[in-house]
């Protein structure tokens, strides 16, 4: 529901936030569960013979009278990565990471994992985290994204902003993306809290747009006790700066922020 209060911008992040695949993409499946979807032409170019051997098998089969890929092989955990490797040597891979998410059915259960680099392709869902840190009299901690990030380099976000990886819960990613981004402990930080969530389905430019983003982000909000200043521990932050509402507002609409900040931030206001 949208605040009577809302600035303009919001409800054209929030359609975008929600809008259908660029093209055709068909179910994926890991066995007979749906775990995400393609693009309709990308597994005609890349090499799948590597996979189609007694161990890994990836065809087409009919999913609630439509056609869909299946991936089948003992270990899902492996043919997804070997479908992954797949990918990036036909170049229709998102930034390689070294990083393994979960793969879970749409009802939560998780059934294998796989590479990061891969999941906007395969159109998984994923699981994200965001921090917004405020002062406790009146402004709040931004950071701007390093200009080697591979997505949104140079753009507005929240105090911390990261991927749940396959090793952790989200308590766990909380307290590590809040030190490797900011060099803050949770203990440090005064009212944490769970805010909301915020819920993305629409196309991604990874892979050369033959990406689909499913993701949901847990944000948190909290007061970052005076005299207490962030600082970047993995090189993914160019710099920080404390603004006012009325600054954060005003790069909000002219669309400083990146789209994960605006909506966490349009909750965090209320919008």
């Amino acid at each position: 529901m949208l605040s009577a209060n809302a600035p303009a911008w919001v409800a054209a992040a929030r359609a975008c936030a929600t809008s259908g695949p660029a093209a055709p993409r068909l179910p994926l499946l890991l066995g007979r569960e749906p775990v995400g979807s393609v693009d309709a032409a990308v597994f005609g170019q890349i090499d799948l013979q590597p996979l189609l051997d007694e161990r890994y098998q990836l065809s087409i089969v009919q999913h609630e009278g439509a056609r869909a890929w299946a991936v089948t092989a003992p270990d899902a955990t492996a043919a997804l990565n070997a479908l992954a490797h797949a990918l990036r040597a036909a170049g229709h891979c998102g930034p390689w990471r070294d990083e393994q998410l979960a793969v879970c059915t749409p009802d939560g259960r998780r059934l294998a994992t796989v590479e990061r680099g891969a999941v906007r392709v395969l159109g998984l869902a994923t699981h994200a985290v965001h921090l917004v840190g405020c002062t406790a009299g009146g402004a709040m901690w931004v950071q701007q994204r390093s200009l080697t990030k591979p997505n949104h380099p140079g753009k507005w976000d929240t105090l911390m902003g990261g991927m749940v990886s396959a090793a952790d819960s989200l308590a766990q990613a909380l307290a590590r993306e809040t030190w490797e981004e900011a060099g803050l402990r949770l203990e440090q930080l005064r009212r944490l809290a769970h805010g909301g969530d915020v819920q993305f389905a629409q196309p991604s430019d990874e892979a050369g747009g033959s990406g689909y983003m499913v993701e949901r982000i847990d944000w948190f909000h909290a007061t970052v006790p005076e005299g207490v200043r962030p600082v970047n521990q993995d090189g993914e932050v160019a710099r920080f700066e404390c603004l006012t509402h009325a600054q954060v507002h005003e790069r909000l609409a002219r669309g400083a922020f990146t789209p994960e900040a605006a909506l966490v931030l349009a909750g965090f206001y209320g919008w």
